[in-house]
């Protein structure tokens, strides 16, 4: 069957007055239209999916020191995730100031049991998953928190001892007594205190954000994830 590509390159060309300057017939030309139009639709399907592969954020606030991200972290850290909650009993997830991965593990899987700890209110968005966080007060936050969650991710918002340390209590408070997990992304900087502070390693995956930084930043657990995340990274 003729397409209208086929019709465009085959169809007869008829001369335009002395000049000889070559035209499209009438029905070459609406070929052409037809096949032009079938490739915008093609363009804008691909557009079109490859923006729903993405998750939409609010826009970064450097005031509060946010930077989200890519889409490759969120979703190779949310996978991970979500491979602890099937590993036990009556999972919980607690993502401390780190909106990318709390929105990637609820479009994964929607039924996902994460709540959001932050400080900016606009991510009230969430409903009742969602908590205010300011880590200068570390442990204000519901009774109802305390000691339930047996996975734990957090990426404080600054690289400075004291909000790692303040942090830490955060993670404490909300730790669910017995086996838990704890995956911390912040700078490389953060390393020794990250070991001193909460036993945790570098893992050979490295995080990347959607705008790039000047601070190397690295995932660091209290867990070894076997093959999953490369793997801790050897000393």
């Amino acid at each position: 069957m003729e397409t209208a590509k086929d019709t465009v390159q085959h169809d007869a060309v008829l001369p335009a007055g002395d000049d000889d300057t070559p035209t499209l017939s009438s029905h070459a030309l609406e070929a052409l239209k037809e096949f032009l139009a079938e490739q915008s639709r093609a363009v804008e399907e691909v557009s079109s999916a490859a923006a729903e592969d993405d998750v939409a954020l609010v826009s970064e606030d450097w005031r509060l020191s946010q930077f989200w991200y890519n889409r490759e972290t969120a979703e190779t850290v949310a996978n991970e995730v979500l491979n602890l909650c099937r590993s036990i009993d009556s999972p919980a997830v607690a993502c401390i100031a780190c909106p990318t991965l709390y929105a990637y593990l609820k479009k994964i899987d929607p039924n996902a049991p994460a709540q959001i700890l932050e400080y900016d209110k606009r991510f009230e968005q969430y409903g009742s998953e969602f908590t205010f966080y300011d880590y200068n007060l570390p442990e204000d936050l519901p009774s109802s928190m305390k000691h339930s969650y047996p996975i734990i991710v957090a990426d404080p918002p600054y690289l400075s001892q004291e909000c790692l340390e303040k942090v830490a209590k955060t993670i404490s408070f909300l730790t669910r007594p017995g086996q838990a997990y704890l995956l911390l992304l912040t700078g490389e900087v953060q390393s020794g205190r990250a070991s001193e502070l909460l036993g945790l390693r570098p893992c050979t995956f490295r995080p990347d954000h959607s705008s790039k930084l000047g601070n190397e930043f690295r995932l660091f657990t209290n867990y070894d994830p076997g093959t999953r995340l490369g793997g801790w990274e050897q000393v």
